[in-house]
This record gives C-alpha cells, structure tokens and sequence, in this order.
C-alpha cells in the first residue's frame, strides 16, 4: 500500500479555498492572478464550467487551442485547411482530439491529465496553459506552450512522487491525426511511420490537395522504454474512448506502424521515481514540410531544457508587446483588459490564428485583419504596416477587393460588399496618423484580376491570380476611393450585398439601396485623404473628394436624419431602414456613432443621436447595449439573411460587440466620460462573470471579448461565440484613445482624457523605444474631459494646450532617451 503524500502537495485537491483567496474576481469557477496576467480555474467533478473556457497558443504558422480540460485541436499553416487533429466545435460533449496521461504501473490506474473528475486548477497565460492535479500520490503539472518561431507545440510534463516509496509510472500522448480540414476523407488516408534517427512518430497524408508536404511528428524526450502505434483501434480497443482507452490496460504499445482504417499517433515513455523526486517530460507534436526539417526541429529539442528557454522567450515577447503600456485606473476591471488580454486576444486569435472554438475560418478577412492591426499602432506599427501591404496585394484591378482569402491555399471570393475596399485608405490614414510617416504610400503591391461580376453576380468563389499590374499603396486608396463614390437618389452611398453588416445582404442588392453609414465612413476618409491628395501634387483628387465630401455631409444630415437620431439605409423597395416609422430596426447604433468618429454630423444632432442610442439600444438591466432594435422577424421586404437569425440573435438585435464599442469612441469624442466607461464597464467580459450566477447567465470567458451577446429568450444575456471578435481590438482603442485619451502623433504623444467625474486619477505607463512616460492624470475638479496644465519632469509645458486645444495637450517623444520621464496632467 502507498504511503500517505508528506509534501506541501498533498492538499492540494482540498485547496480550493486558499486558492480563491489570492484570485481577483473570484466568481466559483475561477479569478485572475493579483497582476491579472493569469486567469486560473478550480474544478472538481461537482464544479464545472457551463461552457469551455479556451486559450489560444500560436506563431506565425503553427498553433493549438487549450479548454480547461485539455480540449482543443491543433493546425498548421491555416488553422482550418490543414487541422492536425480535430476541431469538434461541441460545447456539450467536446471531445478531446489530443490527450496526455499518466498511469500507476504498479496499480494499472490511470488519469487523463485535465480530466476534472479528480481536482484540477488550470491556469491560462499569455503563451501558456498550465494544468496542475494530484492522482495516487503523483503531482502531476503539464504546461503547453508554442514557442515563437517553430511549427511545434511543446508539453512538458512535470511529475513529483510525494510518497515516501519509489513509484514507476508511465506518461502516454493521444492524438487522432486529420491533416486536412475534417477527419472524414483523411484518416483512412494517413500513413504512419517510426523513425529511428530523430525516435518520432511522423505521420502524412498522401492524397491531402494542399498540404502533401506536411511531416506531422509526435516525440517524447525523458524517460524510457518508450513504445507507440498508429492505429486508433489499439488504443481505444473494443468500446473504449478517449476518456477511457482500452490500450493503457496494455503494459505498452505495440509498436505497429503503416495504414490503417483510423489513424492516430500513440507515444509512452516510463518513468521512475524516487520519493520525494521530481522530473520533467517533454512531449514534441509538430509539423513541417520535409522529413530534414523535422530533424532539425527534434534535434533542436532533444532536451528537456529547450523548453525552458521556449518559455523565457515568450515572456520576454509579451513584456516587451503588452508591456509598452500599462495602465492604473479606478477600475481594476478595466486594468486587467486594457494591460494584456485584449491585444492578447488581437494578435494571437484573431491576427495569426484565425481560429477558435466556435470558429475555425483559417481565412483573412479584407476589413477583418485590418481593423485589428489598427489595436497594435501603439505598441507594433510594424505589424499594421505589413497588413496593409498583404491586404493591398488583394485588391483587383478595378478596385474591389477580395472579401476573404485563403493565403495558404490561394483561393478567396471576390464580392460586392461596399465597405470593404475602403478600410484600406482607412487603415493607411490611421498608419500615417499615428507614426507620421508617409512613406507607406510609395510602397508598392500587386492587383489581383478576374473577370469582373455581372450586375446580377453577387460573388465568386475563385482562385487569386495576380494581374501583373503593380502599383504604389497611394494608387491603391485611389482605386478603392473611386470606386466606392457612386451615389444613389438620395446622395448617399449604394449598400451593395452588405456594408460592414454582412447580414443586411438585400438592402442594396438590387442596386438601387444606399447606406447611411457608409456615407459616415466614406466621408471621413475622403476628408483625410484630399489633404493627402493636395500633399502629393494630386489636385484634381483632391478637389474631386472636397465636393464629394461636402455634397455627402449634406445629404446625411438632411436625408438621413430622422428627428431623433439617423437613419441606417434606404432598400432597394423604396423605404428607409432605421426609422422611427419602422417596426423592426426603428434604430441602429453604428449610424449614431459613426455620425460623431466621422466628424461630419451637425453639431445640434450629434448629442441628440447618442442620446436616443442611450435610450434605444442599452440594456442596463441586462447588462447589455443592442447593435439595433428591435430585431428583424417579420419584414417582407427581406434586409438579408440577417433575419435568419432570431430576434436578439448576433447582428439581429443582440449586442454585436464589434459595432456597439464604437459607441465608447463617440461618447468620448463628445467629452462625455460618464458615458464612454459606462459603455466600457458594460461590455466588459469581467462585468458579467463576478458571481457564480452570473458565470451560470452568461457563460463565456471572463478574460476575453464575446463576438455577441444575445438579448432574447431563452438565452438572455448568454455570450454568443468568443475569442475571434473584432471587439477585442476596437475594445483596445476605445479604452487607451478614447476614454484615457492616450494618443501619438508622429513624435507626440498627446493626453486628452475623457473619464467619470469621479475618477480622482489614473496613470499610464507609456514605452516608446528605451523612453519610458510615467504619466499621472489627476482630476481634482472632478471633470469629465478638459486638461488645464501639464508638467514634464517638473517644467511646465501647459503651452502645448494652446497649440491642440481640441486633442489636449501633447509630449515630444524622445524614442533613445534611455530615460524615465515624469508626467504630472491636471484636469
């Protein structure tokens, strides 16, 4: 018989509440460590989550998805054409595609590491997911990372016998290869084989159209005696599965190897244990395109010790990227978003991974990406400045561009979205706002061609073929802006099959209907970009867009309004959506908001358009603001297949996160800070997790954005999908540019806050190259926006106000002064 555990880990499955302790907004299933770069959960077989909880570990080519219970799926290359084991997609059963055990070779019991019918804390990071139990004796800790640069996740295993008696275990890897897109059509189709010279698993798959190249490979490195098999029946044996394989009954694997009917990969490694001793396992699942590369990458981790250094190496990349601005506010809900999780959620789910549980896409969105490169100007420009170029190498000769494309496999659909195109010279304004550097329009890209749509054609589906016309990034926005100046009966412009709201796909289909928020959208840009236009010698552009401009402000302000706030659209049948005449959409939130970021409404409209978004559209007692409402059901005239959805169901009526943050970015712009964080606080995940009733009503991840969250029966106040949301990035801007008021410009850095007069002060951290701005903003005044004087390492510098009085008051960057500087703001 073991002895009684005599460790400090020996309570470690009734620790529970020691853990809760030390855990901010401990809402029963979980909290945030105290600096909130960790989010840890606490489950036991009574206490479970309502909904998977994932994190999303990925480089610039490789990547996997992690539940709390080791769920998830990884990919290579393009997250939905060459999965590498399976994506389920099931909230209900979720079944694990990849496993990890470890078994008591004395006792033959086993236990599926993340499997919470034993007590199980996972711990998720930014790069990192943690999994900690005990299971006979045996502290067991595996870690997942994906290291920076190579196509291979890392699982290190750490096992501790806490007993007073030598143990032997052993530790098994599961994973039921795919290597294509779904595992129907693949399996059957994987060959397998072991490699003595690198002692892997490789499996490939011959008749996969896009990716015969790929060597997928399973190791292990530690241990000993290791043994494996690639026929999924060994290992599940007769009615076993997942949760319970036929195979661990087997003192090892069989070593058989080649083609079989289901495929997978199975690697066992044993281990001995002293008591009180401890060792590390270290299991390597990659892939890349030729046998010699697997070698190298194998040889590269042939010891335990790589991993270490892997680690090391992502948290200095997340120190120096979410680092570069760290915020203390009031609000420590705000804090925990605004430091880490947001641009965590940006760049790793919806920039490089383009996946997650709900959704595995795979595909770059043309608006898409672009508007979340946007999030990074602050702390990685260079990224925004390389979407640009990729997405400009995607626009066809005529000016339209792909709606979405497949890199990897050069496939896309061309569309006749109206909105598209123009984040383009959107994105490049925001560039050149920002860095103040306007070299980006002498950068040159190719165009795409195809035969261009019929007038009945909506889209296609076609290969990318490159044209062999190349053009400056400045001819680029021109060819997009033109395009894009056709108006309809109303001045405004043609809705197209969708013009940032997919879903309103027949408003405009016919040709006939326009869109008041594109006429918002258009417009500010073409205000910019005639300046630009004059800059470069490019007269006639820039007259052309001053007229068109001007004509346009006119025709939304006089058109467009409807006496409380604007109208959304005109249908190609002669009436207006966004009406207070309508019974279905009576207002949407994007019309109002962007009537105040374009700049362009009048200034006696303005107010009263938020207003009536204020009053319309939010939910306080649901704790959420509608995207419109109410909800498309009944209409004859169909706005698209927006009405597939349910009232109160994503883009239909329910908080379509994406679009209602821009409401932040114009209550700020109208000085209204009570409002801006009232809207803010409302959309923030932590808002609606802090309780185990409110986990039990909402039921998605406290740590990240919700694409949706929806607003009718029976799933009132339930997050819709997560993680891949546009919201995350438009969440970041809101909160660092529009509430905090923290934007650069060139080499100056201005301060024009927009906070709740209650707040009595905040400070920032801003990073800019080895510079360090320690600003501290106080409001003893209890404003909501306005700055009076500013102080840089004790000298008054309150002159600048002067020169902006509309954007606050500004800082000269010194990007090499090696130096931390003192900023003191008074409101």
């Amino acid at each position: 018989k073991l002895s009684e555990p005599k460790t400090q880990f020996r309570d470690l499955e009734n620790a529970t509440e020691s853990k809760q302790q030390g855990l901010e907004f401990y809402n029963g299933k979980g909290g945030f460590s105290k600096d909130g770069k960790e989010y840890q959960i606490l489950l036991d077989k009574e206490n479970q989550l309502p909904l998977p909880w994932i994190n999303v570990l990925v480089n610039k080519t490789f990547g996997t998805i992690t539940s709390e219970r080791f769920t998830g799926y990884t990919w290579w290359r393009n997250s939905r054409e060459c999965k590498l084991t399976p994506w389920s997609n099931d909230p209900t059963i979720d079944v694990a595609g990849e496993a990890c055990y470890i078994r008591d070779e004395e006792s033959g019991e086993f236990l599926k590491l993340g499997s919470a019918m034993k007590t199980l804390t996972t711990t998720y990071g930014q790069g990192y997911s943690k999994y900690q139990q005990v299971f006979n004796g045996l502290f067991t800790e595996m870690t997942i990372i994906v290291p920076t640069e190579d196509p291979i996740k890392l699982i290190r295993c750490k096992i501790r016998n806490t007993t007073t008696e030598p143990r032997e275990c052993s530790l098994t890897y599961f994973a039921s290869w795919v290597i294509g897109v779904q595992p129907p059509g693949n399996q059957s189709m994987i060959v397998t084989e072991w490699d003595e010279e690198t002692q892997s698993l490789i499996a490939r798959n011959h008749f996969q159209d896009n990716f015969r190249e790929a060597h997928v490979f399973l190791s292990i490195v530690g241990g000993k005696s290791i043994s494996w098999s690639g026929n999924r029946s060994e290992f599940y044996g007769e009615g076993g599965d997942v949760e319970n394989p036929e195979g661990l009954r087997n003192i090892e694997f069989s070593k058989e190897t080649g083609v079989f009917k289901d495929s997978c990969g199975v690697i066992q490694s044993k281990v001995n244990l002293n008591p009180g001793e401890e060792k590390d396992i270290l299991v390597i699942l990659g892939c890349d395109e030729s046998y010699e590369a697997v070698l190298q990458l194998v040889l590269k981790y042939s010891q335990v010790s790589s991993y270490e250094e892997e680690f090391k190496k992502l948290q200095s990349f997340s120190e120096e990227t979410f680092g570069q601005i760290q915020v203390e506010t009031p609000s420590k809900e705000m804090n925990i978003l605004l430091n880490s999780w947001l641009l965590y959620q940006t760049i790793g789910c919806r920039m490089r991974a383009r996946t997650a549980f709900y959704q595995a896409g795979g595909a770059y969105g043309f608006r898409d990406q672009l508007q979340d490169s946007l999030a990074l100007l602050h702390v990685r420009p260079d990224l925004t400045r390389d979407q640009i170029l990729l997405h400009a190498s995607h626009q066809y000769i005529e000016g339209d561009v792909q709606h979405w494309w497949h890199e990897e496999t050069g496939v896309g659909i061309r569309t006749r979205f109206s909105d598209d195109l123009l984040w383009l010279p959107y994105a490049v304004l925001r560039y050149m706002e920002q860095t103040g550097e306007m070299d980006i329009l002498d950068e040159t890209a190719p165009f795409l061609q195809s035969e261009p749509l019929e007038p009945d054609n909506h889209e296609r589906y076609e290969a990318t073929v490159l044209s062999g016309d190349v053009a400056s990034i400045y001819e680029h926005c021109i060819r997009a802006i033109n395009r894009s100046l056709p108006i309809g009966e109303h001045g405004l412009p043609l809705m197209g099959i969708g013009d940032w709201n997919d879903g309103m796909s027949r408003i405009g289909a016919e040709g006939r209907g326009e869109s008041v928020w594109l006429g918002w959208f258009l417009g500010g840009i073409l205000n910019q970009f005639a300046d630009v236009c004059a800059k470069r010698g490019d007269a006639d552009s820039a007259v052309l867009y001053r007229n068109h401009v001007r004509n346009l402000t006119s025709a939304l302000n006089e058109q467009a309004w409807d006496g409380a706030w604007y109208r959304r659209a005109f249908h190609d049948d002669g009436f207006w959506i966004g009406s207070h005449e309508n019974q279905e959409c009576r207002i949407d939130s994007i019309a109002q908001s962007w009537s105040i970021i374009s700049g362009l409404g009048d200034a006696d409209k303005q107010l009263k358009a938020m207003q009536s978004f204020d009053e319309e559209l939010v939910d306080r007692n649901l704790g959420v603001a509608k995207i419109l409402s109410p909800g498309f059901n009944h209409s004859v005239s169909s706005p698209g297949y927006i009405q597939g959805y349910p009232p109160g169901i994503r883009e239909n009526g329910g908080q379509y996160t994406h679009g209602v943050v821009w409401g932040i970015l114009a209550w700020a712009a109208l000085g209204q800070g009570e409002k801006a964080f009232e809207l803010f606080n409302l959309m923030n995940p932590i808002s609606h997790t802090k309780t185990p009733e409110s986990v039990s009503i909402y039921r998605g991840e406290p740590y990240v954005m919700a694409a949706d969250v929806y607003t009718s029966e029976p799933h009132m106040a339930q997050a819709g999908w997560t993680w891949y949301t546009g919201s995350s990035g438009w969440m970041y801007q809101a909160g660092i540019e529009g509430i905090l008021g923290i934007k650069k410009r060139g080499n100056r850095l201005y301060v024009n806050p927009c906070i709740p007069s209650d707040w009595p002060e905040f400070k920032v951290n801003y990073q800019y190259g080895s510079s360090v701005y320690k600003i501290h903003v106080i409001n003893a005044s209890k404003k909501q926006s306005g700055v009076s004087r500013l102080f840089v390492n004790n000298q008054d510098m309150t002159v600048s106000l002067n020169e902006s009085p509309t954007q606050g008051v500004y800082i000269e960057l010194e990007p090499d002064s090696k130096k931390e500087h003192q900023v003191k703001i008074e409101m």
